[in-house]
């Protein structure tokens, strides 16, 4: 792709509070965007402001406003647009279905824990729903207004893709769901660990529970692949496209240079086939491009886009000399040493332009024509990019209203959190803090981070609560939070930045809130946690893991030390959302709680559970992922 083929990028920046602003929110943070077929309006799915908005694309306007009760999380719309289909994220999760002609709900449907990306099928008969925290998805028909099947995937389905109806196939049409799984399952202290794409066949849905097998298949990405975002399917219906992070977790954190911690990827896999093709880095050599987000591709098939949230930026990707490359390199090499793409920075080189975005957070993408549409979370903006053979760049801002001072100054927390989520605080925008902690939380790897030696790495660890309940990393090595950040910023993102900038990612991290246990029947323990609650403190469990916060916050020798480690002196973790952080254990040997409690606590030195049923093992779970 030439220098001259792409872009001529008109900033307009939707500053929705101050058209029809509520009073009481600061923030609008867009997290997800749908155009209608006109190409007139796109709906903007606003979190913070707990609404959704209407973008007139001619006037370059908020219209019209619609409050929720809760945050939005994904949009779809009707194929014949007379309908919006909006997710809200809660622990009893919904979704509304909203007439577009007289702008009111016509429905709500219960939906799973944390519900997101709504996908329409194309006769407009079914809705799929990616349920995060139950792990699995929601089949909805539409005209019955019924959930007729909920369909278990791998771990935190948060996007998803449905194949085109095609003049040419029309078996294909909607028959295949493809959903990313945002985090790897099982262990972590095994040569292979990645997050999969599965796929569920939707006709097998209707056959007999006895013939209705095999209703789902996985798609293995790269080992190190974590941090699934986006996903979409070419206008042909050939291609699957699926944003992710590449991590190198096998090495030590000595460096960043050429990716050595993380790289960022796009993975292109066969849909008929329902295989890999090749794994892209999105990186240049001495430039990362952090937290690759959204991926669409323009109608024409032309282009393939993506957005980077950790370094505010847009990838425009000449789709068919994508392609061209992989097939040609696939020809020479033995398909043995394919992988070497992967491993590539200047693989995209020449055929791919990457566009500095004048908002921060770039997170989700619509592309209407020669337009794309890119959300801006942390500066409630949109950018509009214009797909063309030219490359002219031209900004218009169209703020107004009497709140732009309030919201140009931005409080402690949100700059915070704009911070760990920000790449330009790392060394080359290879990284940010969210690359390794997605919402504070866990990626699921083990990494060698040097503070307490080299050779011996450690299991990431949730920042929830990590300033409530010092000392701070696996072994305790930091005294407290504050210090960890501090010495993550020095030795992690290899970078210094003000002490205000490290105070304000503080009280960010101090802001995290935890979410409701999948496990708990309508906020409260099952039968099974209360029996489980009782075992709690029969086993001696409670003795270390006391008080609210389920940790006394000391170290102990629970055994569990391996070569390096052996006799090794561990704090106490919060079981406080220990349902969102597998693996566990130190090295996360322990793919499940039940693991923690039977096959690696053979001793009894964390809880006598060896002399337990399995009944009473299995209650003991359930207190402990309630929590």
């Amino acid at each position: 792709m030439d220098e001259g083929c792409i872009t001529k990028v008109v900033l307009w920046v939707c500053m929705s509070v101050a058209i029809a602003a509520k009073a009481n929110e600061e923030y609008f943070s867009p997290v997800a965007l749908v155009a209608d077929k006109q190409g007139k309006m796109l709906y903007v799915a606003e979190a913070t402001a707990k609404q959704v908005a209407v973008f007139d694309i001619e006037s370059s306007k908020v219209t019209k406003t619609y409050s929720l009760r809760e945050k939005p999380s994904g949009l779809a719309l009707a194929p014949d647009g007379s309908e919006l289909y909006v997710t809200c994220a809660s622990p009893k999760g919904w979704l509304g279905v909203i007439n577009l002609r007289s702008w009111k709900v016509r429905y709500h449907l219960p939906a799973g824990h944390t519900p997101t990306a709504p996908i329409v099928s194309p006769d407009g008969k079914f809705l799929y729903v990616c349920n995060r925290f139950d792990n699995n998805v929601s089949v909805i028909d539409v005209v019955t207004q019924k959930q007729i099947a909920q369909i278990p995937v791998q771990r935190e389905p948060v996007a998803a893709a449905i194949t085109p109806a095609l003049s040419y196939d029309s078996t294909s049409g909607g028959r295949f769901l493809f959903v990313a799984n945002h985090l790897p399952v099982g262990p972590a202290d095994q040569g292979y660990i990645a997050a999969a794409v599965s796929v569920i066949d939707t006709a097998r849905l209707s056959l007999p529970k006895s013939a209705a097998r095999n209703v789902t298949a996985t798609i293995k990405l790269p080992n190190g692949a974590i941090s699934l975002k986006g996903i979409c399917i070419s206008p042909d219906g050939r291609y699957v496209y699926v944003t992710h992070i590449l991590a190198r977790y096998t090495v030590p954190t000595t460096q960043l240079e050429r990716g050595w911690m993380n790289t960022n990827a796009l993975s292109i896999i066969d849909a008929k086939k329902k295989e890999l093709i090749a794994t892209v880095l999105l990186d240049d050599v001495d430039n990362g491009a952090a937290n690759p987000w959204a991926v669409g591709c323009s109608s024409d098939g032309k282009y393939i886009c993506v957005t980077h949230a950790g370094t505010n930026e847009l990838s425009v990707i000449d789709a068919s000399a994508l392609l061209d490359k992989i097939r040609a390199r696939h020809s020479i090499l033995d398909t043995r040493y394919s992988s070497r793409i992967e491993n590539e920075l200047s693989f995209l080189y020449g055929i791919r332009k990457r566009i500095n975005l004048p908002g921060k957070g770039p997170r989700a993408l619509a592309i209407v024509g020669s337009y794309a549409y890119i959300a801006e979370y942390f500066t409630d903006s949109i950018t509009i990019v214009e797909l063309n053979e030219k490359f002219v760049t031209r900004q218009s801002s169209l703020v107004s209203g009497p709140m732009d001072e309030k919201r140009r100054t931005v409080d402690v927390r949100r700059r915070g959190e704009m911070l760990f989520n920000d790449a330009s605080l790392c060394f080359q925008q290879w990284q940010s803090c969210a690359s390794c902690h997605p919402d504070g939380r866990v990626d699921a790897l083990n990494w060698d981070l040097l503070n307490d030696g080299i050779g011996n790495s450690k299991n990431t660890k949730s920042m929830l609560l990590a300033h409530e309940t010092p000392p701070a990393m696996i072994t305790g090595v930091r005294d407290r939070a504050e210090t960890a950040v501090r010495a993550g910023i020095k030795n992690i993102q290899f970078a210094m930045c003000p002490e205000q900038d490290a105070a304000a990612i503080d009280e960010y991290l101090k802001s995290l809130k935890a979410i409701p246990s999948p496990y708990l029947v309508n906020g409260k323990l099952s039968s099974a946690g209360r029996r489980g609650q009782r075992i709690f403190k029969k086993a001696g469990c409670a003795q270390c893991h006391s008080g609210p916060l389920f940790t006394d916050m000391q170290k102990y020798d629970v055994g569990t030390g391996r070569d390096m480690e052996k006799n090794r002196l561990f704090d106490t973790p919060t079981l406080v959302e220990v349902w969102r952080t597998a693996p566990y254990l130190y090295d996360g040997r322990a793919a499940t709680i039940i693991e923690v409690l039977t096959t690696y606590n053979g001793d009894d030195k964390h809880g006598v559970t060896s002399n337990l049923t399995e009944k009473e093992i299995n209650d003991l779970t359930e207190f402990v992922l309630s929590q």
